[in-house]
Formats: structure tokens, sequence, C-alpha cells
């Protein structure tokens, strides 16, 4: 069913756009009829099983396998399940001496509200300027990797060699690493909060890689002295029952993780390749890119045919996640078919 008269343009920003619920009650299409491409989630998301009763009906307990799940996947277990990667994003500000911060952006928006919301100082560079922010001489450096939205990776042995200079000055480097998953051997993870990278810290979440999103659970890995400040910030029964149980599940399915790599690598292919016709494609394991003259109508025109996709204005891309099944994969087609740039 195509949307009538609805032209997202109309909206106070694109990021309007960004929820569905909203959108869809504005333009009259029902909400179960569009197609949201706007997330970065897997779509197939690790298959939840039923969940044990003594999840639901106990406190939360430490010793449920969590955390020893989480250290066997990431291969370090100076960690902390946190409600969400956002809890530890806030919070981890309020612990650190104030000084300034070199953010390399974009970056979330919740990064830099939370440094700034805490009182440090703000410091704005470009992704590819890794060296600069260094040589800046600032004490904490934070940057995504990869990067959203382009998907570009800082090759690992760059991002150690960064922990390692700021190391020498006292310095903190801070990585969030929510969409890495797919790519593994470019994590930091295993070396935060180790002799080998004391200053390290970082950011992992079950949302998009796994696809629980609504469960809430992400990992701060650090010192240990950095993960007891925050476990006493945000107190006690951080993580409901459930989702605790669900997450050692979904980290403890290896099987899985391997085939949806695989998965998700041939759907980003595709979806790379459907666009190529209409400018510059990027992106990564999660989501592809477009960079074109007319980004906007695009996105626009996708609205009107009821697919959400999310624009960014630096680098000023259209960000589209692969559909979920195959009657979408052609929904998505035939509406790029019958795009016409201006």
């Amino acid at each position: 069913m195509q949307a009538q008269f609805y032209d997202p343009a109309g909206a106070a920003d694109h990021q309007a756009m960004l929820n569905l619920r909203q959108t869809a009650a504005d333009s009259g299409m029902a909400r179960a009829d569009w197609l949201d491409l706007t997330t970065g989630i897997n779509p197939h998301a690790w298959p939840l099983p039923p969940l044990s009763a003594a999840s639901w009906q106990r406190l939360p307990e430490i010793n449920d396998g969590l955390e020893a799940a989480a250290a066997a996947y990431y291969g370090n277990h100076n960690l902390l399940p946190v409600a969400g990667s956002q809890a530890a994003i806030r919070v981890l500000p309020t612990l650190m001496p104030r000084a300034v911060v070199a953010c390399l952006s974009p970056l979330p928006a919740r990064h830099p509200q939370a440094w700034q919301s805490a009182g440090h100082r703000l410091r704005f560079l470009q992704y590819t300027q890794l060296p600069r922010a260094l040589a800046a001489a600032t004490p904490y450096l934070l940057f995504c990797n990869p990067h959203n939205p382009t998907g570009e990776l800082h090759p690992r042995e760059l991002a150690v060699d960064a922990a390692k200079q700021l190391e020498k000055r006292g310095g903190w480097l801070i990585v969030d690493e929510s969409l890495i998953d797919p790519t593994p051997a470019a994590s930091l993870a295993s070396l935060a909060g180790t002799p080998e990278a004391p200053n390290l810290i970082v950011f992992r979440s079950l949302s998009k890689f796994f696809g629980l999103a609504g469960a809430r659970v992400g990992f701060v890995l650090a010192t240990p002295e950095i993960l007891r400040k925050m476990a006493a910030a945000l107190g006690p029964w951080t993580i409901a029952g459930p989702a605790r149980e669900a997450a050692r599940l979904a980290l403890q399915d290896s099987r899985w993780q391997a085939l949806t790599c695989d998965q998700l690598k041939l759907a980003s292919e595709r979806l790379q390749a459907m666009l190529a016709p209409f400018g510059e494609v990027g992106g990564g394991a999660l989501f592809a890119t477009l960079s074109s003259a007319d980004n906007g109508g695009l996105q626009r025109f996708l609205a009107r045919h009821g697919i959400l996709t999310r624009i960014f204005e630096s680098p000023a891309v259209l960000r589209i996640s692969p559909p979920g099944n195959e009657a979408d994969w052609q929904r998505l087609h035939n509406a790029l078919k019958a795009w016409k740039p201006a």
C-alpha cells in the first residue's frame, strides 16, 4: 500500500521520521504497512527461546552466567553489564576529572551530550583526523568504531597505538563498538582495562547485531576501578532477569553468530549493489549508505512508498538498513526502480 500525500520534508527535521509510530500517525498509513529501514538493527534477530519462570520471579542475580558468557564472547573479564550501552555512556563522564574531550565526529548525539552535561569541554574533529586528535594533547579521545554512518573502521593497530600514546600522558581512549560485532577481529574489547591498554574503555551492545534492542543489554569494558565506580553509580539490578537470561544465551550461541556474520555480509553487498546506480555507496554489515546529489528527494520519494530511511548531514549520506524478507527486498527494489532523480 502506498502512502497518500505524505511528504516527510514537512517535518521539523529528518529525525522526526525516526519515530515510526508518530510517522504512521502523521501519514494516515497504518504502522504495519511501513517498512522501517532506519534502525541499523539486524532484521533477523537472535531467535529468542522461552525464558525460565525464575528469571521473571526472582531479583536478578550476578552469578547467573551472564558475566561469564560475556567474558568469553569479548575475550575479557573486565566488564560490567549495563542497561544498554547508553547507561554507561551517560554515567562515565561523571566519573572522570573534568577536561577537554576530543570527539571524532560525527558521533551519535548521546556521546557529546553526556560529556558536556558533566562539565567537560568538547573539541570536534573529523573521523579521519585521529593523528591530529592525538597531537592536540587532550586527555580524552572518543570515537565510534566502526563509524556511524559510513561504516569506516579504524584499523585495530592504529587504535591500539592511540591508546598507548594517550597512556603516556595519563589520557583515556573511549571507543563505542556498538556496530562492530560483524567484524570481531577489529574489536578492541579484549584489551580494555588490561595491562596492554589500561586506559582503554569500550562500550558494547546487544541491540544491533543480535537485534535485541528492546532487551536493553550492553557492556562497558574497562579497568576494575572504573567498573566499580560505574556499578556504584548505576546501583543494583540494572538489567531485568529475563533480559539477562536472553543475553547470556545469545552470547553463547556461537553457531548463530557465525551464520549471521555471513548473512549480513551478503545482505550488505546486495543492498549496496541495489543503490549503486544512484551515487556513491558505502556502509557496513548492518546498513548501506548512499551519497548522491538528491538524497533528500530520494528519501521523500521512498517515504511516499511507505519506506523509511535516514539522512545524515555530515557526512551527507542516506543510510538504509537491509530489509528482513524477500517481499520487502522486492518492495525496496521496485521503489528504487521507479525513482527518477531530478
